[in-house]
């Protein structure tokens, strides 16, 4: 019989049945170092994707790609993997929806990174992401000054939901445009302020109440940029 017709070799190669078990561990495994890593990056490149989704994606991907270009791969373990990355994935999911406990813990929780107008240091750090990706997130929301925000939440899915304060109550607030970021004061500018925002962490002060520009109590830096308080446009 032709070599092509080998159903044995076709589906198992030289691997005798019993290497599926092999397989099924080895699923597991890969799914759990997968899910850990992803856990740990933080929520830079999951949006849209719920970090299960994009666990099944890896997954399912690695085990359609090796069988296709490898002829030592069998489609049959191929299929098993198919099998177990699927049932992990419901299994991991319907726990989630039953015990908050482990869906905080898979996918962590939201991070409140501004909260009643005040940039949380330790909130941003846990985000992973940089000054530059935030304040450009920001943008996109038509956020001009740190001062116009009350809330920033970072979903667990790395979407931002973003509150904003009335007009009437928009506060003195660090500038986010790149223009504005490379303007720092000096001991000579910062005398024509009324207000100076860190711009590190965002925190405001009032400029009369220092001689020289003092060091931030919240980050230690001593960068200060003139705080605006335009009304936000749009």
């Amino acid at each position: 019989m032709p070599e092509f017709a080998d159903l044995r070799k076709i589906l198992m190669h030289d691997h005798p049945f019993g290497f599926l078990l092999e397989v099924v561990l080895r699923t597991v495994i890969m799914f759990l170092i997968i899910l850990i890593a992803l856990r740990a990056s933080g929520r830079r490149g999951i949006k849209q994707l719920s970090i299960f989704e994009l666990v099944l994606i890896i997954g399912l991907g690695s085990a359609a790609g090796d069988p296709m270009f490898y002829d030592d791969v069998g489609i049959l373990p191929a299929f098993v993997v198919f099998l177990v990355v699927i049932a992990l994935y419901i299994t991991i999911t319907r726990l989630s929806d039953r015990f908050v406990k482990i869906e905080k813990l898979l996918e962590g929780e939201p991070l409140y990174v501004i909260r009643n107008g005040k940039l949380s240091m330790d909130a941003f750090r846990e985000s992973g992401l940089s000054q530059d990706e935030f304040f450009a997130e920001l943008r996109l929301r038509n956020v001009e000054h740190l001062g116009q925000v009350r809330t920033v939440l970072i979903e667990t899915s790395g979407e931002f939901s973003v509150l904003f304060y009335a007009d009437e109550d928009v506060r003195y607030g660090l500038p986010i445009f790149p223009s504005e970021l490379q303007k720092k004061l000096s001991s000579k500018t910062h005398e024509n302020c009324e207000y100076i925002a860190c711009a590190k962490c965002g925190g405001v002060r009032n400029r009369g109440d220092f001689d020289e520009l003092p060091t931030c109590p919240e980050c230690d830096v001593c960068e200060w940029i003139e705080a605006s308080n335009a009304k936000r446009v749009g």
